[in-house]
């Protein structure tokens, strides 16, 4: 005991600096990304149009871009009819509201890919749904009951049995890819989460569709069955599996495996939207998974936001799509711990 207490006592004089900086380091980075976050929720309030919509810069005015922005507001703890932007999330809502089809598409300009913007939409309105009141939840409910019957029906089109499951671009497309597949999912599932009915055999349906997109060697996920994984593609197939309840199956297990080894990447196409879903997926993870993926891509978004409070990407087409939505994403994955959108909840 006498030669025992000093030893002791010595290795945690030792450690307690070590644990101490570590402490402190972690409350600057959450008061570093609690500011980061703030400044782009300002950036995108000062970039709502007077209609109520936001804007991809390649598209213009967007269901997918306002209701993204809108789910930005929401995971940054902001809420429609209530506080500082209460007044233009409402403006936002209803505009998305105005833009549904007589099939059911929630979709403004038609693009090659309508079903991006859809299955976003959607996703949006049941996230929104249990926050309205009167007759705005009430049109809200109605417009996302006939939103979640056109994907229903996009996945019952015919199709041979390497894309059974899955959606593509349109809502009579007869293939599928994971990328919107991925929104579709995650709109069925947040709609199923309020209530709306939505058969389990829809759900397991998908599920093997994201199943049989694992990369070649069954590493990773791949854009569609057979081909090369990716970190963006790997981080869908992960959130895709955990939100159906999945979690920590063994392709579940393996993907976060490979995401670990190779991780999203700043100079990698379509790195918003990595940063996004591999973010959310990892989270849903959990322990180490969820830690050493929140330590490499908080930084890279902290580091990358413009004076502005923006963000935007490089290349590609995400570079096209312009601040909005580099910026709408970014804010969905840096504030996913704040876990206020439903979606995000374990």
């Amino acid at each position: 005991m006498i030669r025992w207490f000093p030893t002791s006592l010595l290795l945690f004089s030792l450690l307690l600096p070590a644990n101490l900086s570590h402490a402190q380091g972690l409350d600057a980075q959450k008061k570093q990304l609690d500011a980061s976050i703030q400044r782009a929720i300002q950036f995108l309030a000062n970039s709502q149009q007077p209609s109520g919509a936001w804007s991809f810069n390649s598209y213009g005015e967007s269901t997918a871009a306002t209701s993204l922005s809108i789910m930005a507001f929401m995971a940054a703890g902001y809420v429609p009819e209530e506080g500082p932007y209460g007044d233009q999330i409402n403006k936002g809502i209803d505009w998305v509201l105005a833009h549904q089809a007589d099939n059911g598409l929630v979709v403004h300009h038609k693009s090659h890919g309508p079903m991006y913007s859809h299955g976003i939409s959607t996703l949006m309105l049941a996230e929104v749904a249990g926050m309205l009141k009167g007759e705005r939840e009430k049109k809200c409910r109605e417009v996302l009951e006939r939103a979640v019957k056109l994907i229903v029906s996009a996945q019952n089109v015919n199709k041979d049995k390497r894309n059974a499951g899955g959606w593509r671009y349109t809502q009579t497309s007869t293939d599928s890819d994971l990328s919107v597949t991925g929104w579709q999912l995650l709109a069925l599932r947040a709609a199923k989460n309020i209530g709306c009915d939505i058969s389990k055999d829809h759900i397991d349906k998908a599920v093997a569709y994201v199943r049989n997109c694992r990369g070649r060697n069954n590493v990773g996920f791949a854009y569609q069955p057979g081909g090369a994984p990716s970190a963006t593609r790997t981080g869908t197939g992960i959130l895709a599996l955990e939100i159906c309840g999945q979690h920590h199956t063994r392709d579940a297990l393996e993907a976060s495996d490979y995401l670990l080894q190779k991780p999203l990447h700043p100079d990698e196409f379509y790195y918003f939207y990595g940063a996004y879903y591999c973010s959310v997926g990892m989270f849903q993870m959990g322990g180490q998974y969820w830690q050493k993926t929140r330590d490499a891509i908080v930084p890279q978004l902290l580091e990358t936001q413009k004076h502005d409070g923006s963000w935007l990407a490089t290349k590609g087409s995400e570079k096209q799509a312009g601040k909005v939505y580099a910026t709408s994403l970014a804010v969905l994955a840096l504030a996913v711990e704040y876990q206020y959108l439903p979606i995000y909840q374990r």
